[in-house]
């Protein structure tokens, strides 16, 4: 996996370093000098991402080491030891702030899933996230969801078809847009299909199922409708306005899975440092 990652993280180191590298360290710390530091959670978190913050500071300097406390997936109390570094302390100051964008972005993914995750335990339903993501940065904010004890949703237009409300308008409609998309599809390409109420998708399985129902912005009695109008012919993803305070509700309607595109595109960092 490390392999995959180099490229986000060199492009990130480059962009720090600009056309100069880091000119205060450079000025302002001897070359000889050595650092003993300890990445500190200031709040409470799931960690993720301890890979990627390893690389950003053995890409700059590979005598730097990099031990980590915790294991990716762990929770840290506030104030908690996620890992120490060592090493030539210039290249632990250049490298620390791209170490920390990465690690604090992942955890903070991994944080919001893990809360979601435990408030929907109770259940068999799992929360998934979307290709609401940051540019550039799917693979890895994916690995992060689960960390934080997620799923993952289909991660580009490749891997399986959701057939979504405007697709359904420009086919022709529900019927017409699966009919394409069975002769299209392959024998390992599942394919899903959005609706927005209960005809239509009663209409779904006049046309012949599919493999997953996404249930769009539908509310907890309607959820509860469609999930026995489905009666385990097909997967049931909620999805559209899922919250922290709703998550509970809708998966105890017995859908299979709750999609939640906020955990990607809106999550707050957790804020971690560097401590010498």
């Amino acid at each position: 996996m490390i392999l995959m990652w180099e490229p986000l993280v060199r492009a990130a180191l480059l962009e720090d370093l600009g056309r100069a590298g880091d000119i205060t360290t450079e000025a302002c710390v001897p070359s000889s000098a050595q650092g003993d530091g300890v990445l500190a959670a200031r709040v409470a978190g799931t960690i993720a991402g301890l890979d990627v913050a390893a690389l950003s500071f053995r890409l700059i300097d590979t005598d730097v080491r990099f031990e980590p406390v915790l294991a990716d997936g762990d929770q840290v109390e506030a104030g908690g030891a996620v890992a120490r570094v060592r090493g030539p302390a210039r290249g632990m100051l250049t490298a620390e702030r791209v170490a920390l964008n990465f690690l604090g972005h992942l955890s903070g993914i991994a944080t919001a899933t893990r809360f979601i995750a435990d408030a929907i335990g109770h259940t068999a339903c799992r929360v998934v996230c979307t290709r609401k993501t940051t540019p550039g940065l799917r693979a890895l904010e994916k690995y992060a969801v689960r960390c934080g004890g997620g799923l993952n949703h289909r991660f580009g237009l490749d891997d399986a078809m959701l057939i979504k409300d405007n697709h359904i308008a420009l086919a022709g409609g529900i019927a017409a847009a699966l009919q394409r998309a069975r002769a299209r599809a392959g024998h390992l390409v599942k394919i899903e299909i959005e609706v927005d109420n209960l005809a239509q998708l009663e209409e779904v399985f006049v046309a012949g199922g599919a493999d997953a129902v996404l249930l769009d912005n539908m509310g907890p009695d309607m959820l509860r409708q469609a999930v026995a109008l489905v009666a385990g012919r097909a997967v049931t993803e909620a999805s559209g306005g899922i919250t922290p305070a709703t998550a509970a509700n809708i998966a105890e309607t017995g859908v299979d899975l709750i999609s939640v595109g906020w955990l990607t595109h809106s999550v707050r960092t957790l804020d971690i440092g560097l401590d010498f």
